[in-house]
């Protein structure tokens, strides 16, 4: 099992930045892939960015360029440095890790962009 909590989220304006922040815990040290996933209101939840834990990484289109994810495993933390901020990009904000085929996600932290 794992245990995954977020923090960093928050109000931001349009055009500023965030963190965020995952740290696991558990049996952490089998995880391999980790990213985040957010979900507006109406709308379906989508993958934001992921990492392997060599450090390749991936990233939906939405937020390639102003999105970086990074991972620091002796922590067992995933960050999500989130800058040039959109409204668009207002919702809640799940990590997820993966492990021995299994996802385990978070609880969430809300995001949220002012126009």
């Amino acid at each position: 099992q794992v245990q995954l909590v977020e923090s960093g989220g928050g109000l931001v304006q349009a055009g500023g930045s965030l963190r965020l922040s995952c740290v696991a815990s558990g049996s952490s040290f089998s995880i391999t892939t980790m990213g985040w996933y957010r979900q507006a209101p109406g709308k379906q939840r989508e993958l934001v960015a992921r990492i392997t834990r060599g450090g390749s990484t991936n990233y939906s289109d939405s937020v390639r360029g102003r999105f970086t994810i990074s991972r620091d495993n002796a922590k067992n933390t995933v960050y999500l440095q989130m800058n040039s901020l959109k409204p668009e990009d207002t919702a809640v904000y799940y990590c997820n890790a993966n492990m021995f085929g299994n996802d385990y996600r978070g609880q969430g932290t809300q995001v949220t962009v002012s126009s």
